[in-house]
């Protein structure tokens, strides 16, 4: 079994699909399918069902998957670690960050890492805060950047910046001017919020206990993944979310409350690392930056 082989299985498992597997991986599709069946006639398991032109996992390809994935995920930890064993700052930094951490706060930092250390090749994954305490955990990342807490206490967490929450409306919605609102009129509005696992989201429920209040207290109208996406629900209707100040920015049409009539939602952005993993130059030239 080679790391390629797992790569090819992973990438029709993930697609479904020989030719568009083939196409991701910039192999030809017979390249593809003979390395899936060399996979599978070496150990003597199925891992796919061939349904007419289609491919389909097998229970025993399913049960697969997360093996090949941590194999894949413990050899790029050891690729990272060959590559930091030079003297100079370069190789494979392999960050996973937050959807609002990575859009609006981190960019700044990597481009100034890129103008330090040229030789350091960035590799970027966007998550919730959940995902990312996750891939630190299982290897996948060698550094996480979250919003608020999280559940993986066996992680390093080093706050790197301070975030504030904001109550978002359009622009000519009756609250947007209204100096004080109560828990009646969160009771009367119809929101939009993150799904579970974002800090975003953790950090809104959190406000909401503040107020003598839970989601179930809501008019909850949709929940996404994706800031940009709330922002435009709330600019196209009568919709309130609550979001960092950061996301919001100047979009036009819509209204930013700070909160002055509760406790203020502000979280911190925190750097995770695993206490028990190599830190390499890269991760610590980043650290740098973003505590300075």
């Amino acid at each position: 079994m080679t790391l390629d082989q797992l790569r090819i299985f992973l990438a029709v498992a993930r697609r479904g699909n020989m030719t568009r597997a083939a196409e991701d991986l910039r192999m030809t599709q017979s390249a593809v399918s003979a390395s899936v069946a060399a996979l599978e006639t070496q150990h003597q398991v199925r891992l796919f069902d061939r349904i007419g032109r289609g491919i389909a996992l097998t229970p025993e390809g399913r049960a697969f998957i997360p093996a090949a994935e941590a194999v894949l995920a413990r050899a790029g930890t050891a690729q990272v670690l060959l590559e930091d064993l030079r003297q100079d700052t370069r190789g494979l930094l392999r960050l996973h960050a937050s959807q609002t951490v990575a859009s609006y706060w981190l960019p700044p930092h990597l481009v100034r890492l890129n103008e330090l250390h040229p030789g350091i090749t960035i590799a970027l994954a966007v998550g919730n805060t959940e995902q990312v305490a996750r891939a630190v955990q299982e290897g996948e990342a060698d550094l996480g950047f979250v919003e608020g807490d999280v559940r993986h206490s066996g992680l390093r967490r080093q706050v790197v910046a301070r975030d504030e929450l904001v109550l978002v409306l359009a622009a000519d919605h009756p609250l947007a001017t209204q100096k004080f609102l109560d828990a009646g009129d969160y009771r009367r509005l119809a929101w939009v919020l993150r799904e579970q696992g974002s800090g975003t989201r953790a950090e809104f429920e959190s406000h909401l206990q503040t107020m003598g209040l839970t989601l179930a207290d809501l008019d909850l109208a949709f929940e996404c993944p994706s800031n940009e996406a709330l922002l435009a629900a709330v600019g196209a209707g009568r919709m309130a979310a609550m979001l960092s100040r950061r996301a919001v920015g100047a979009h036009p049409g819509i209204a930013a409350r700070t909160v002055d009539w509760a406790p203020a939602p502000r979280r911190p952005f925190a750097a995770l690392t695993h206490p028990d993993r190599h830190r390499t130059r890269a991760v610590t030239a980043l650290l740098a930056l973003v505590s300075a």
